[in-house]
């Protein structure tokens, strides 16, 4: 499998030597982080060192932040009635946009007749005014859910939206869970903030919720009183600990993504020159560095299958939806037609060596893609 070219980042990253280290060592020290004996004091040691590293990355302490099972779960614990600002009513209704994740457009904990769903341009980016004029249509507490980046297109949402909807009164919050480690800290600036540790080379099964100072959210899971009585259940130590580790590579560091962009940028050049007719989608927008979107004219089905036996793994957007291939949500909410989002591949790479690695993926697709379409 080592001759494999993975191009499929977006759905998980390779997980890096630290963290499999990390969780490893973790794992066969066993333990309880809530026992008070020697293991359980190591275990809790490894769990708030990563904590601590985490609620530093935005400027805050180790109570900002509360694990959970992933990035799914953080997003139900923070989209719900009962959020709320300091000195403020709770939230009442939910707006998000069209293009969100299918964990945020579910609306949490809220009814379906207090979720409004906000359309997005052709690039895939919500107008300013179409959320000003939601917040300013209903006068109940509002929470505002924007995702830092997008799953598929890679389309980076303005910071400036929640600046607008907090000086409305709103409580914000993000699904950075591609954002994180791409983008620079700074703009995952709402009061919640979502991550998951698989995008950034941690083991899969844990996540976080980042709390801004004066947000309370009531706990999804209760039991044994554990995150502090935010989240019930015992803590999963070797996937925090591989998530600590994984704070430390590449791909949670912005800055190493900068030649992954020219990389990419340079891939989508070739791309239009080989193939004159591809539609590269969200291209006119801020993007994430490693992310293309696009497509050429062939049935995404048939080129995932063609990609994958020649050794490349790709996909054709969100990874969320049980291996199957369908139409995206999110080209839809963009006005792409139904039989053009049918032919839409992602690809999306990694911080190192991109650049040798999308120039093998555009030999393997003028072969598999090339008699598809002629």
């Amino acid at each position: 499998m080592s001759d494999r070219l993975y191009l499929d980042w977006n759905a998980s990253a390779p997980a890096t030597e630290a963290a499999r280290d990390a969780a490893v060592r973790a794992l066969l020290a066993g333990g309880n982080a809530s026992s008070v004996h020697a293991e359980g004091r190591a275990c809790r040691g490894l769990v708030e060192t990563t904590r601590r590293a985490l609620g530093a990355r935005f400027g805050l302490t180790h109570e900002a932040v509360t694990f959970t099972s992933g990035g799914t779960e953080a997003n139900a614990m923070a989209l719900r009635p009962g959020v709320a600002r300091e000195g403020a009513a709770p939230a009442e209704r939910l707006i998000t946009q069209a293009t969100e994740h299918p964990a945020v457009l579910s609306g949490g904990g809220f009814a379906p007749g207090d979720v409004t769903v906000l359309p997005v341009d052709a690039a895939g980016r919500l107008d300013a005014a179409d959320l000003a004029a939601a917040l300013a249509a209903d006068p109940r507490p509002a929470l505002v859910s924007l995702m830092a980046a997008n799953n598929e297109t890679g389309v980076v949402t303005d910071p400036a939206l929640f600046d607008l909807a907090r000086a409305a009164g709103a409580v914000t919050h993000t699904d950075a869970v591609q954002g994180f480690g791409r983008v620079p800290d700074a703009a995952l600036c709402a009061d919640l903030v979502t991550l998951s540790g698989h995008k950034i080379g941690a083991p899969q099964g844990v996540g976080a919720l980042v709390k801004r100072p004066g947000i309370t959210v009531p706990p999804l899971i209760r039991g044994g009183g554990q995150e502090r009585g935010a989240r019930g259940g015992t803590e999963n130590v070797p996937a925090i600990a591989g998530f600590g580790a994984a704070l430390a590579g590449p791909a949670a560091d912005p800055d190493a993504w900068q030649e992954t962009r020219r990389a990419r940028d340079t891939f989508e050049a070739s791309l239009l020159a080989m193939f004159p007719r591809a539609t590269i989608f969200g291209r006119e927008a801020p993007r994430l560095p490693n992310t293309s979107l696009f497509a050429l004219g062939a049935s995404a089905e048939l080129a995932l299958i063609g990609l994958d036996l020649a050794g490349v793994a790709v996909s054709s957007g969100s990874a969320c939806s049980s291996g199957k291939v369908s139409v995206s949500h999110v080209l839809i909410a963009m006005g792409v037609s139904p039989d053009v989002a049918r032919c839409a591949i992602r690809v999306s790479c990694g911080p190192v060596d991109a650049g040798a690695a999308l120039e093998r993926f555009l030999v393997a697709l003028q072969r598999v893609i090339v008699p598809m379409t002629t």
